[in-house]
């Protein structure tokens, strides 16, 4: 079995496509590894930021919250900061995911096991209007992650 090099409560640099770097938090991790549940924070920060530098963020702060794969951490392309004393998973909810079926038309609530971002617990049919109450259900990798917070933050979200 191979050794992680991050935990739950672990914060880490995200190098974006263009330059600089995002942030994010380690919420949930499978057991054994491979998908972890986070929260991802701007503003483009143009070097590798020191713990510190990341204490006074919330989950409310996130532009980005989701499932994500390992390997950026795993690999040390995404530099691990450490964790902060003061770690609360209480402070970083696990939500409920939302997901559109094309081919349904239906719109889905996914729950997820708060110990475990890879244990589906179950599946509800809510009204595309519910949509917006929750993250958008899927697995990204880190490439995807990468991207996804380049153009957010080069739209200006912080």
């Amino acid at each position: 079995m191979r050794r992680l090099n991050y935990a739950v409560g672990d914060w880490f640099a995200v190098p974006l496509r263009e330059a600089g770097f995002a942030v994010g938090v380690v919420a949930r991790a499978q057991p054994g590894g491979g998908v972890l549940f986070g929260y991802f924070f701007g503003p483009q920060r143009p070097d590798v930021p020191r713990l510190g530098d990341v204490a006074h963020l919330t989950a409310s702060d996130a532009v980005l919250v989701g499932q994500f794969g390992h390997l950026g951490l795993q690999k040390k392309k995404w530099p691990n900061l450490g964790r902060l004393a003061n770690w609360d998973p209480q402070a970083w909810p696990m939500p409920a995911f939302v997901r559109h079926e094309e081919l349904t038309g239906r719109t889905l609530r996914v729950i997820y096991a708060d110990d475990d971002p890879n244990k589906r617990l179950r599946t509800e049919t809510i009204s595309p209007a519910d949509a917006y109450q929750g993250p958008e259900d899927g697995l990204m990798g880190d490439g995807f992650v990468e991207i996804r917070l380049t153009k957010l933050l080069a739209q200006g979200q912080k």
